[in-house]
């Protein structure tokens, strides 16, 4: 698809840029670390993330639009087999994908060996805007594997993969923004959307809360699967956010990649 790329980076950047403004303006929690030092790791494991998806993309062109693309062509997936308007087609395609995110991050807190992974996400001890793209790149790459093999299965448009990664990556950083939204709007919000204040409980030290609120994008599958929690404990302000490493570890980058390799 044609500018797919810089079309992604540019809604990107632009919503980097706001959420960060605004949680610089009027942060919803006190920070417990130097913005600094957590900011280049969490950045620098981006840029790990990115070269790892490059060097897949040798191999995977394009990845999952590339996916979209190829299966188009050869008429395979479900939506390849039928006839439906154009945004009957995007909205089931976004909806099923969503799901199948909001699957695979259960999945991941379930299964040791993914929780491994994950944990280096949860790991961090302040939940900010960068915290939406610090995920080792391991489980990125195991994430666009499961994305690709469904993109075949269902067979949707390289246009509905691009809008739903717009969407995911966007949400992903305003509902781990650390900003602060009047209860009313709060409320509102989340009857659809996932809100900071509603993912902030699953960013809770404790595992029971942690164990909660997987969505990214819809707060749909948690109330429908029954994992949504309405407010931590101990209170948006007083709780303690990260694992059981509540030190200066979590925001060093070596510690951070080989977090999932060490033994308990």
């Amino acid at each position: 698809m044609e500018n797919e790329a810089l079309i992604r980076l540019g809604v990107f950047a632009g919503l980097f840029v706001l959420f960060a403004g605004i949680e610089t303006l009027a942060p919803r929690r006190v920070r417990t670390q130097p913005r600094a030092r957590r900011w280049l790791t969490n950045w620098a494991i981006t840029i790990l993330n990115t070269v790892t998806l490059r060097l897949m993309a040798i191999a995977l062109p394009l990845l999952a639009v590339g996916a979209a693309l190829d299966a188009e062509a050869n008429g395979w997936g479900l939506f390849n087999k039928m006839d439906l308007p154009t945004w009957v087609e995007v909205t089931a395609a976004i909806l099923i994908l969503d799901f199948a995110i909001w699957a695979q991050h259960l999945i991941t807190h379930k299964v040791p060996i993914l929780w491994r992974l994950h944990r280096v996400h949860h790991a961090d001890r302040d939940i900010d805007v960068t915290t939406a793209i610090r995920f080792h790149p391991i489980e990125i790459a195991l994430s666009m594997l499961l994305k690709i093999g469904l993109v075949y299965l269902l067979g949707p448009s390289a246009l509905a993969i691009v809008l739903f990664e717009v969407i995911l990556n966007g949400t992903a950083m305003f509902n781990h923004a650390n900003i602060r939204l009047p209860l009313g709007i709060d409320a509102v919000l989340r009857l659809v959307v996932v809100t900071p204040d509603m993912h902030r409980v699953h960013h809770s030290v404790h595992r029971h809360e942690h164990d909660s609120n997987y969505g990214f994008s819809l707060s749909l599958w948690d109330r429908v699967f029954g994992t949504y929690v309405a407010q931590p404990e101990g209170g948006h302000e007083d709780m303690t956010i990260g694992l059981e490493w509540q030190d200066d570890r979590p925001s060093k980058l070596g510690w951070s990649l080989v977090l999932p390799f060490r033994r308990k």
